[in-house]
């Protein structure tokens, strides 16, 4: 267990919590690792369904500390892997739950990108956004905000932020359809929380092929989807998912996924 993260499971909902207030929840390398390998770990526990990322009241996480960055020799800055390691440049994507962003306070630089790497991102009235590499002299650090992001809220509102490195507030998110909702601070967590046993109750076999299915789907052609697609019918079909889907409907009674 890091010093600065949290995790625990509760009815089926994993919370992450980045907790390190007194540097706004600003990452140090190590912090990063650990964040990677938990919520990997996320992805292999039978007992969490739908994952949620937040942090301390009033600080998602202030991108990347760059007291920590500056002992850190440039060459070696920013190395996490090969491009074809996504598991670490994109861990939230690659996390095999459904994953919702619960943003209080600043998510800026390399907290903006995890924001948009969330499959689904909810935000206090407090919560702001800024991609601001530009002003460091680089781009944006996990590659988030120039392939998801701009996937998100379009090309021409992707470019705008990443070019200015302006910071938006969440109403202003909200309206570019970047976060699913703004609440009150007080009201974020049980928003999210709500949100995410609703998720939980589906089916954990069904729910991990849609995701994966709709990230493929980003770039894949259509007849490749569609392949991918067909598998994933013919998958779930023979799934003990969705035999007791059916049964739990004929029977009127909820159902008992397993996943399998």
């Amino acid at each position: 267990m890091s010093e600065f993260l949290s995790y625990e499971v509760s009815d089926g909902v994993a919370t992450l919590t980045i907790q390190r207030p007194e540097k706004r929840n600003a990452m140090t390398f190590a912090m990063l690792r650990d964040f990677i390998e938990m919520v990997a770990a996320a992805s292999e526990d039978s007992e969490a369904r739908v994952l949620i990322i937040t942090g301390v009241p009033g600080s998602f996480c202030a991108g990347t500390d760059l007291s920590d960055l500056s002992t850190i020799p440039g060459k070696e800055r920013g190395l996490r892997g090969t491009a074809e390691e996504r598991s670490k440049w994109w861990p939230i994507v690659d996390c095999a739950i459904p994953v919702i962003g619960a943003i209080d306070g600043p998510a800026f630089g390399m907290g903006a990108e995890f924001t948009s790497q969330c499959d689904i991102r909810l935000a206090s009235t407090n919560a702001k956004f800024a991609w601001n590499f530009v002003h460091r002299g680089l781009v944006p650090d996990t590659g988030a905000g120039t392939w998801l992001l701009p996937r998100i809220i379009g090309v021409q509102n992707a470019l705008r932020l990443t070019y200015t490195g302006d910071m938006i507030d969440a109403a202003e998110a909200l309206r570019l359809g970047y976060v699913l909702d703004v609440v009150e601070s007080k009201d974020l967590l049980p928003r999210a929380y709500e949100l995410a046993e609703r998720i939980a109750t589906g089916s954990p076999h069904s729910l991990k092929l849609i995701k994966e299915l709709t990230y493929m789907g980003l770039t894949a052609p259509v007849s490749e989807h569609m392949e991918r697609h067909t598998s994933a019918m013919s998958a779930s079909f023979k799934s003990d998912d969705h035999r007791e889907g059916v049964a739990s409907f004929l029977e009127r009674r909820p159902a008992n996924f397993t996943g399998r």
